[in-house]
């Protein structure tokens, strides 16, 4: 008998077929487990590049990303995703957290820098030599942040009464005062949840804190890209799922799912596939519109219920050097956080800074005059600069997180419905995180492990630790079992 050379030995057949709809971080990660692990995976994506709202395009000479996007060191999801495109070389993080804090300087005041650092000291004593020195609040203040700081840890995140609760009454019924809301808890707070405290669940300000700030030392830790974002998520996404078998569909909108001999008939214009499983990885309303009627738990309108929270970006291009930090947050003034993008921009002389506006309900329906006329004489304040202008336009992401309000928690599903072979992922859903690209990658982890376990015939069936875990390479301890 002859026996075939291992080359032309059959590969065994796929344990099934995947539609994955929606081409985000939520959306890749889901797709790529599922080919990793032998799956017939189809990734159909309604936009031109894979990425969603992290993604980059040209204008003129420019390298544009439509916002900023930064991550920390506790978000070990989303490094084990980079770790799988290949791209963790094209990304910078801390050796040691430092936020400069700028305000507008008084006429005739000296310019003195103030720090947000971290010592090596165990948590939270990493940061108190910090916040005793942090100038932007008065003493007592900065006293009454300790004891703060030690309540939050005990906060139980997941608890039904901390979503119930606002951030903001949490502080203040803990001695923040208002200034120490507005120019400590708020300059952190703001950014990560794309809401102030007020308008905030104490469950997910509790996850920020506890995670990023109150547990290791080193989690808060930033970090950021080098390149524009289609070159470290879109792109190389793109070429790892090709690689990996899958088919990815771009400009590709799904229109409607109809069930299917036991799996599912995915329309998409003149486009059908059937699959067994299907994974929404698409925003709310798309995802209120495609799920067949008693898929959620939820009532009629949920969605719209969730909401959602925008966040406006304003680009200037100075014809010099006007900044010498990569980022730094602005106190006391319509400007929150400032990023230099030349380097990722391919600038030729002069400096391109982004000011990224989180939770900007007010800014949103601004014209660009209205935004330029409000934000450039800030930003030169802040900037210390008279420096000419080249280039001024804004980017706006309407829908960019869900609200995170209290009572939340209970419109954010998980990926397991009510309808057999539908799963969903998205930062919206109930990963126990904010709206973050580790929540998104967390997600599209969940919606993984669902498809394979009922795949397998288990509910749940854990993945095998195939991606590296860069957690553990930066001394972030792991838990298992909870939202981490």
């Amino acid at each position: 008998m002859t026996v075939p050379p291992a080359t032309a030995r059959a590969r065994p057949a796929p344990p099934g077929r995947v539609a994955v709809i929606g081409g985000g971080l939520a959306g890749i990660t889901a797709a790529l487990r599922c080919a990793d692990e032998g799956w017939e995976v189809d990734l159909l994506e309604s936009r031109p590049n894979l990425g969603g709202l992290t993604h980059s395009f040209r204008r003129g000479d420019l390298d544009v990303d439509n916002g900023q996007h930064v991550f920390l060191r506790c978000c070990t999801a989303y490094l084990a995703l980079l770790d799988r495109l290949g791209v963790t070389d094209k990304v910078f993080l801390q050796p040691r957290l430092a936020i400069e804090v700028r305000s507008p300087r008084p006429s005739g005041s000296r310019d003195e820098a103030v720090w947000l650092r971290r010592s090596a000291l165990p948590a939270p004593l990493h940061l108190a030599d910090s916040v005793l020195k942090y100038k932007p609040l008065g003493f007592r203040d900065r006293l009454r942040f300790g004891g703060a700081a030690l309540a939050l840890r005990k906060v139980d995140p997941a608890a039904p009464s901390s979503d119930a609760q606002s951030f903001g009454t949490w502080l203040a019924a803990h001695g923040q005062s208002e200034q120490a809301i507005a120019r400590l808890w708020d300059l952190v707070g703001i950014a990560t949840l794309n809401a102030r405290a007020a308008d905030a669940s104490l469950g997910l300000a509790a996850t920020v804190f506890q995670l990023g700030l109150l547990s290791e030392p080193a989690a808060a830790d930033i970090g950021w890209s080098r390149v524009p974002l289609r070159e470290l998520h879109g792109e190389p996404a793109h070429a790892r799922l090709t690689e990996a078998g899958a088919r990815v569909r771009l400009r590709t909108k799904v229109r409607a799912l109809r069930p299917h001999e036991g799996g599912w008939r995915v329309i998409a214009g003149d486009t059908e596939i059937v699959a067994d499983r299907v994974v929404l990885a698409v925003p709310p309303p798309v995802a209120e519109g495609l799920l067949p009627p008693g898929s959620l738990a939820l009532p009629p309108g949920w969605a719209g219920e969730l909401g959602s929270s925008p966040i406006v970006n304003v680009h200037v291009v100075f014809d010099r050097e006007v900044m010498r930090v990569p980022f730094f947050a602005a106190l006391d003034s319509p400007v929150q956080w400032v990023f230099d993008r030349t380097s990722q921009s391919g600038v030729d002389g002069g400096q391109y800074v982004a000011v990224s506006l989180s939770a900007a309900d007010e800014e949103i329906d601004l014209p660009v005059a209205g935004l330029r006329e409000l934000l450039l004489p800030a930003l030169r304040e802040v900037l210390r600069t008279t420096a000419g202008v080249r280039d001024f336009f804004v980017t706006r992401e309407r829908h960019a997180t869900f609200r995170p309000a209290p009572g939340c928690a209970a419109l954010r599903p998980g990926p397991v419905t009510g309808t057999a072979g539908i799963v969903l992922a998205g930062a919206w859903t109930a990963t126990g995180w904010p709206a973050t690209m580790e929540g998104a990658v967390r997600s599209g982890e969940a919606a993984a492990r669902a498809v394979l376990g009922a795949g397998a015939g288990t509910d749940g069936a854990r993945l095998p630790a195939r991606w590296p875990d860069r957690g553990r390479d930066q001394g972030i301890s792991i838990e298992t079992g909870g939202v981490l």
